[in-house]
């Protein structure tokens, strides 16, 4: 189960506990694809082509949020297009009502849907974002989404920006895997856990599980700037993705109310210095955010009355992080401004 499965509202089994369908199209986009050729898993190979493929997302969602701000930092952008879907969607899937007509501008296409049809005609998953889409063909390649950044990382280096920083550095490798699949159970997966569990016993083993690991991460935070090694990498984005959230959204609409992000000294400030830094503040739209999750949960809030606050200009107040050291993009630079077509509303 994802936040942006097809089927809008019912996301909350009574008596159980929340369990989230993992199974993606795992195909690959990369350096040495053919299309014809497959990896030890099975999974096909697509070549790495400029101009080729289209990424779609959606503002509110956290999982395509961390592929917008991969796409940022590595400087992708005029590399794979970008197709925004609407803050919200039906059962049938995410549609492009922001677009002229309601149809991707270049698919062609009013609901993100049409693009998994194209290649299954039978497909009978949830229709997720972040989603790659062969541009020639109409088709869906792939919706794995951790798969997604860490090819970009590492299979799209041609194409990388002058000064782009290595997300996925390899002598960390294994250190970064280990933290986000701690960080996945616990964090970005242990908010939809308490936010849809089924019992009273399941939300609160949840809610004791996120604040464990966010009590990690503080401590952990406290004494670095970053998760791990002295630069940004892949486990920032990942986590950075729910603690912006955090506030607007999971403490009040999933119940994660032990504390809020602003009352959690390291992480606040961890956050705060994340959104500051190019390609990651640039990327959220909180009216957005706040829009998918309180209009498409209609079984946690069938009003579907969106909160105005929390006020967001505290996300631009100096973090002091900098103390601690590190260099955000190491040897490489910050990414330019985002094209005009992509940006997001200011704070102020």
């Amino acid at each position: 189960m994802n936040d942006d499965l097809s089927t809008a509202g019912s996301y909350v089994t009574p008596g159980s506990e929340f369990t989230r369908d993992t199974n993606y199209i795992d195909d690959r986009i990369t350096a040495s694809g053919t299309e014809s050729g497959h990896d030890a898993e099975g999974r096909m190979l697509w070549p790495a082509e400029a101009d080729r493929y289209r990424l779609i997302v959606a503002r509110g969602c956290p999982w395509a949020n961390r592929a917008v701000i991969s796409r940022r930092l590595l400087g992708l952008e005029n590399t794979i297009s970008l197709g925004i879907a609407g803050p919200v969607h039906d059962k049938r899937s995410w549609s492009f009502d922001l677009d002229p007509d309601g149809l991707d501008p270049v698919l062609r296409i009013p609901r993100l849907q049409d693009a998994f049809l194209a290649r299954y005609p039978d497909y009978p998953r949830g229709i997720t974002v972040p989603a790659i889409v062969d541009v020639p063909t109409g088709k869906v390649v792939t919706n794995d989404y951790p798969r997604i950044t860490i090819d970009f990382a590492t299979e799209w280096t041609a194409w990388h920006r002058e000064g782009a920083p290595d997300l996925y550095p390899e002598h960390l490798r294994a250190e970064i895997d280990e933290v986000n699949a701690l960080v996945f159970s616990d964090v970005n997966n242990g908010v939809y856990r308490c936010g849809f569990a089924g019992s009273q016993k399941s939300y609160e083993r949840a809610y004791r599980i996120l604040f464990e690991r966010l009590d990690w991460l503080g401590h952990r935070l406290s004494r670095r700037r970053y998760l791990v090694g002295d630069t940004i990498t892949e486990a920032d984005i990942r986590l950075f993705t729910t603690l912006v959230r955090f506030d607007a959204v999971y403490h009040g609409h999933f119940k994660t109310n032990r504390q809020k992000l602003t009352e959690m000294p390291v992480l606040w400030a961890y956050a705060r210095d994340l959104f500051q830094t190019p390609g990651f503040g640039d990327t959220i739209d909180f009216e957005q955010i706040k829009q998918h999750y309180y209009i498409v949960h209609t079984d946690l809030n069938p009003t579907q009355i969106v909160p105005v606050g929390p006020d967001a200009t505290g996300w631009l107040e100096p973090s002091g992080r900098e103390s601690l050291g590190g260099r955000p993009f190491g040897d490489g630079t910050p990414p330019p401004p985002p094209p005009a077509g992509e940006r997001v509303p200011d704070l102020v």
